[in-house]
């Protein structure tokens, strides 16, 4: 089986280090380019259709292993293969014509409609403490969506520096590839290795300095397979241990929880775009563009592995880790000014006590 996984990634990287050059040039040739604006990094026209490139090398690269593995669940390969084509067309347009928000979230939901007709749905929540299981009945559905949907905006939000939202997308799906083979599922695990594979060869022509981009063709079906892929792997979750798979998207999924915020805060509306994104920030304290990505790499692999720690740790471990890392997050977030450059109430609150410490520390009398 082990064999079957390597033969899968390696097809994958392959192929996405094969067709990506010939999908750069199809780029140029139908105008799917990004010019660049005063809220970009980049400064020269460059393609942006790479995502294609991902989901061909990822589709050949399930077709050749697919006959050759046994006990995999075929009908939510099929399902997401199906939702995976939608979502790529649909980025791909938008990567072309720029596309209305409207149309775009029409594609989303459809995707999502596709994948969950497939049987793909969070079925059931096991309390903590009271050990209860509560069926969602309806209620998976709109819950699924929204999370499918959700993951998918937000892997699109990040994707702003030269191999940023490929990179962070790898390091999501290695860490579920981790937990998938230590939890024994085949399915998930045959589709993260050949999407890792799709993903490595691709960041050969993205990472800094990048010849093409992803695009939303890119953004939206990355976004589209973690969320999917993740609740592939906890379709009956603990209410805890669902912890897991938003620790695994902790990067993405911060950076857009503290961008509805700050437009909230400031009084803007959410659609309207901005330069105070997380690796806009970094940018802004003096980072170059190379370490500023690699700096999210390591808060992403910092997620991962938290996640798949607390896999395997007691409710108690995972409630103080989780409550530790969210206040470790919220500080960072104030102090990079993430949501306002001004206001950071928090950090206030603990200058004041650092300073009532050093006012009590006895070393202090002598």
């Amino acid at each position: 089986m082990w064999t079957l996984y390597a033969v899968g990634f390696i097809c994958a990287l392959v192929i996405a280090l094969i067709v990506t050059p010939l999908i750069k040039r199809l780029a140029f040739l139908i105008g799917a380019i990004d010019k660049p604006n005063e809220r970009k990094v980049h400064t020269r026209i460059m393609p942006r259709l790479g995502g294609l490139a991902i989901y061909l090398a990822f589709a050949a690269g399930i077709f050749i292993v697919y006959p050759a593995i046994s006990g995999i669940d075929t009908k939510l390969v099929w399902g997401l293969m199906l939702g995976g084509t939608i979502i790529v067309i649909t980025g791909a347009l938008d990567d072309r014509f720029d596309l209305s928000p409207r149309w775009k979230l029409l594609g989303q939901i459809a995707a999502a409609v596709a994948v969950i007709s497939f049987g793909l749905d969070i079925e059931m929540v096991h309390l903590p403490f009271v050990e209860t299981e509560v069926s969602l009945g309806w209620l998976s559905y709109p819950i699924t969506l929204l999370w499918i949907v959700g993951i998918s905006n937000a892997i699109n939000l990040i994707d702003g520096l030269d191999g940023l939202a490929s990179g962070v997308s790898g390091i999501a799906t290695a860490s579920i590839l981790v937990l998938s083979l230590m939890m024994g599922n085949i399915t998930v695990a045959l589709l993260c290795s050949v999407l890792l594979g799709a993903i490595i060869g691709f960041m050969f022509f993205n990472f800094y300095p990048a010849k093409i981009f992803m695009g939303d063709s890119g953004a939206l079906f990355l976004g589209f397979s973690l969320a999917t892929l993740s609740i592939l792997e906890f379709k009956q979750a603990a209410l805890v241990t669902f912890i897991v798979p938003i620790f695994i998207l902790g990067v993405p999924l911060s950076d857009t929880f503290f961008a509805i915020i700050r437009r909230w805060v400031n009084k803007k509306p959410i659609s309207v775009a901005d330069k105070n994104h997380l690796h806009h920030c970094l940018l802004r304290l003096g980072f170059s563009h190379r370490t500023t990505v690699l700096i999210i790499y390591a808060l992403a692999a910092f997620f991962g592995v938290t996640a798949i720690v607390l896999s395997h740790a007691g409710i108690w471990v995972t409630i103080i880790v989780t409550a530790l890392v969210l206040f470790m997050i919220t500080v960072g977030a104030e102090a990079i000014g993430i949501i306002n450059r001004r206001r950071k109430p928090i950090l206030s609150m603990l200058r004041k006590i650092g300073l009532k410490f050093r006012i009590l520390d006895p070393r202090e009398d002598h």
